[in-house]
């Protein structure tokens, strides 16, 4: 990478293949956890991942390349940790637990998708970064959701 123009596109590259990657590894996430409120929670957002990586390929088509993913090693930690937690986490521990992985899991994107909204501004890519600007509201909006459910009813001592 020389240049911010290919920083956008290595790091768009690298969260279409993060989207992807969740949209397999959630339902086992959904399948793990304990509860009617988490499990609706976790499809809503796989329901919302599957339409973020549509809009990841309009993000894509609206600066004239080819949607394609990069492997990206920290959504591949996150999902490792995330199986950990569904192997070996017990009880009310479990949901919790779960629901932290998830949260991590956001913030990443969180963070992922603010740079590249700021990044599609600057590099004069409107429609992108519109469409970035609705994906990053979904994943704050997501997170949100994740922490009132946690403290509303699964981190209970």
């Amino acid at each position: 990478m020389k240049t911010l123009s290919d920083a956008f596109e290595h790091t768009l590259q690298d969260i279409y293949y993060a989207e992807n990657a969740l949209v397999k590894a959630l339902p086992k996430v959904q399948k793990a956890a304990n509860g009617k409120k988490l499990k609706d929670a976790i499809e809503e957002h796989l329901n919302e991942t599957k339409e973020q990586v549509k809009t990841l390929e309009k993000v894509f088509k609206s600066i004239g390349k080819e949607a394609s993913g990069e492997k990206c090693d920290a959504i591949e930690g996150l999902i490792k940790e995330t199986e950990g937690i569904i192997d070996e986490a017990t009880g009310d521990a479990k949901n919790a637990a779960l629901v932290a992985a998830c949260q991590a899991v956001e913030h990443y994107e969180i963070a992922r998708y603010g740079t590249l909204r700021e990044w599609a501004k600057i590099l004069g890519h409107g429609e992108a970064h519109d469409l970035l600007t609705s994906i990053l509201d979904q994943e704050k909006a997501a997170n949100s959701k994740l922490t009132n459910l946690a403290v509303s009813s699964i981190n209970e001592a």
